[in-house]
């Protein structure tokens, strides 16, 4: 293996990240580059998981007349959708994939156990874990982190549609202030919104490093992973 800053990753994949510029449903060339990109770091050694949103579909606080648990599973369901596509375009890419559910879909996903996940990245499969933490009131970028934890990850990789985290929104606030690295308390202080502050507080007591940055700028994994200093570091 390559001298590589990250050998172990876990990725937070948005569901909106998916949709391209439609916001809704898939883009199918979209899951392509990503996976292309993933592809790229596989081939020189890392071990890669994804955590998948489901908000191109369904988000829980869309349904607020609903019943929140009924809405959050909705949600959870949406990831499922979003995890079988991105095992699809793995394998056409001849990436082998796997879908682990910490929901029972027994007919299209795995449940998730951590040994067998361990062993199944260490193998070379990409894993996709679907469903979030499997529980209402709970975000995906929970799930991210409940995973990067369990796993032992070297990072949580977030992958973003803007270039790292901001004091304010940059695309509303001109003054915006991007950070290059953040602690997990400012980050909380400030009450940030790039990430769930359940997830940060997790990935606080676990000592999980959390990297923030823009998926679609060129080579953007393979320079993350060849240690090149882009996006925020939450630390």
């Amino acid at each position: 293996m390559a001298n590589l800053a990250y050998k172990r990753v876990i990725i937070k994949l948005s569901g909106e990240a998916l949709s391209g510029d439609a916001g809704r449903g898939i883009d199918n060339g979209v899951v392509s580059n990503i996976v292309s990109q993933i592809k790229k770091i596989k081939e020189l050694g890392v071990e890669v998981g994804i955590t998948v949103g489901g908000g191109n579909f369904w988000r829980g606080r869309q349904g607020a007349e609903m019943d929140r648990v009924t809405a959050d599973y909705m949600g959870m369901m949406a990831t499922v959708i979003n995890a079988l596509a991105l095992r699809d375009a793995f394998e056409r890419q001849g990436v082998p994939a796997m879908v682990m559910s910490s929901i029972n879909v027994s007919k299209i996903a795995e449940p998730f156990e951590t040994k067998r996940a361990n062993k199944l990245l260490r193998d070379g499969t990409v894993l996709i874990f679907a469903c979030g933490t499997g529980n209402p009131f709970f975000t995906t970028d929970t799930g991210a982190a409940l995973k990067a934890i369990e796993l032992e990850a070297d990072v949580l990789l977030l992958a973003k549609n803007v270039d790292g985290i901001y004091s304010a929104d940059p695309k509303t606030d001109k003054n915006a202030i991007k950070y290059a690295d953040i602690s997990y308390m400012d980050f909380i202080r400030q009450d940030l919104k790039a990430m769930d502050i359940t997830a940060v507080s997790m990935c606080k007591e676990n000592n999980m490093k959390v990297l923030a940055f823009a998926l679609f700028e060129d080579n953007a994994l393979l320079r993350v992973i060849n240690g090149e200093k882009i996006g925020t570091l939450i630390k």
